[in-house]
């Protein structure tokens, strides 16, 4: 199940204001299909996805914690 939570352009303003803390994120391409996820350092993940991914949008949820996040993961599979 995905996350519900609106879509974000995936550029460096996006990426700008993603926390720096462990979170759960979701990649999607133009059209909002999921294309991929991930747990980790928001805003490091998704500087590296912007660099060299191919994502257009990206949601994510925040997390206390990796366990937390890697928990948020297992919920949306």
């Amino acid at each position: 199940m995905a996350l519900r939570k609106a879509w974000r352009t995936l550029d460096a303003s996006t990426v700008g204001s993603a926390p720096e803390r462990y979170g759960y994120y979701e990649l999607g391409d133009g059209s909002g299909e999921r294309i991929g996820r991930g747990v980790g350092v928001l805003r490091d993940e998704l500087k590296e996805v912007m660099a060299y991914g191919d994502a257009a949008q990206v949601r994510w949820e925040a997390a206390t914690s990796r366990e937390h996040a890697e928990r948020i993961a297992e919920s949306h599979e």
